[in-house]
């Protein structure tokens, strides 16, 4: 598919129209050069379809979901893209949604997103999300490439810290971290700080590229050849780092707000789901826990390694009620040890059951942002899951690895 032409997106949805959503989906749709196309389908399969699916659903709008995603798959519609959402207080709702996402999956190879919306779910919520899916239908042979070639660098500007790197022939030969503060600033900072490591003129650079909340702004500001959302971006410097970029495999990204989890199959992202309910979920909880707790966000890792997260209670997954039932866990006397494995058990049972039921876990199981450096969250992780975890080398580097990786691409071209 060439990159500007129009994507078409499969919507099967329940509840959209009336919880004043649908305007926002038609609007970030446009936005992103893809239109929202509703499958046709026969009006007498509604009676039928909740035993093809195994579930008998009580709505007719989800009978309605079913139905159209059969259509879908059967191709009676000609889509590149499906965008499965629901409304996130209907316990029916997020049944149907996960099995119909596991139809698809299962009977095709289009790209697919699940996503429960709210009254104030706007385009701006949403952006990431379609623009992960329109770039995977548009550049799957992008996307597909193993290696880094020439001389380019990545730069993603995350919520709280900016990194950047440097490849040359499929080599990292410098890289950045720093705080995100200025975003402009900050993102200069990390860029200098890579090519110094590196030995290399930022003129020589043949191709940049960026990714991160503040991507738009550092792509012009650099004048990048790739500006990319960070599921793509993400899932690519993942799987490249752990050097798995073939067959199946799980990304799970603990970023600084929010978090995402990623089914890759071939190095291509084919399901995905990002953020969570709270912040709760992300690394700033656990930046919060160690200020509480008086270390550095570095040394709590190796706390929570020591503790046993059963000798805390957490009664909230908020992000201000879980500090807080860290405080008074404190107050009675609970161990650091404890408080810093409870809080690393939190983060990745939040992941567990807000998105891993969104996507197909497969092994193996990369773990990568930030978090991942905290030793006590991949051995939560890992606990959890009864599954070995890997954290590749660089593993807080990835969005901006991916973006070097694929902005190499468009070098060549």
């Amino acid at each position: 598919m060439r990159a500007d032409k129009q994507v078409k997106v499969a919507l099967v949805s329940c509840g959209s129209e009336y919880a004043g959503v649908q305007g926002e989906l038609e609007k970030v749709t446009s936005s992103v050069n893809a239109k929202l196309i509703f499958p046709e389908i026969d009006i007498a399969s509604l009676d039928t379809i909740g035993r093809d699916f195994g579930i008998e659903a009580a709505s007719p709008d989800l009978r309605l979901m079913m139905a159209r995603a059969q259509a879908v798959v059967e191709g009676i519609a000609d889509v590149d893209g499906v965008f499965i959402t629901s409304c996130f207080r209907c316990a029916e709702a997020a049944i149907v949604r996960n099995e119909v996402r596991r139809y698809i999956n299962k009977h095709s190879n289009i790209p697919v997103i699940s996503y429960s919306f709210t009254e104030r779910t706007t385009a701006a919520t949403l952006m990431t999300r379609m623009e992960a899916l329109t770039t995977i239908a548009r550049r799957k042979h992008l996307l597909a490439r193993e290696k880094q070639t020439g001389l380019t660098a990545g730069i993603d500007s995350g919520s709280t810290t900016t990194k950047a790197v440097i490849m040359k022939d499929n080599n990292i030969i410098g890289q950045g971290w720093v705080p995100t503060i200025k975003v402009i600033d900050s993102a200069t900072e990390a860029f200098n700080l890579a090519l110094e490591e590196a030995g290399v003129k930022a003129e020589e650079v043949q191709g940049i590229g960026t990714t991160g909340y503040g991507r738009f702004l550092v792509g012009e500001h650099f004048k990048a050849q790739l500006v990319q959302e960070e599921i793509t971006v993400n899932s690519k410097g993942a799987v490249y780092l752990a050097n798995k970029q073939k067959g199946s495999a799980t990304v799970i990204d603990i970023g600084g707000m929010d978090n995402k989890a990623i089914s890759v199959e071939d190095g291509i992202p084919g399901m995905f789901t990002m953020g969570g309910i709270c912040a709760g979920a992300s690394g700033r909880f656990l930046d919060m826990t160690a200020k509480r707790l008086g270390v550095e966000i570095t040394e709590l890792g190796a706390l929570a390694v020591k503790g046993m997260q059963e000798k805390v209670d957490m009664n909230s997954y908020c992000i201000v009620f879980g500090i807080q039932s860290l405080v008074n866990s404190l107050a009675k006397g609970a161990r650091p040890e404890d408080v810093a494995a409870a809080a690393c058990h939190s983060v990745v049972e939040q992941i567990f059951e807000q998105q891993l039921q969104e996507v197909d876990v497969k092994e193996p199981l990369i773990l990568v942002g930030g978090s991942s450096l905290i030793e006590g969250v991949p051995k939560a992780l890992s606990s959890l899951l009864k599954i070995d975890v890997l954290v590749p080398p660089n593993s807080h580097l990835i969005g901006a690895v991916g973006s070097a990786l694929l902005a190499s691409g468009f070098v060549e071209e």
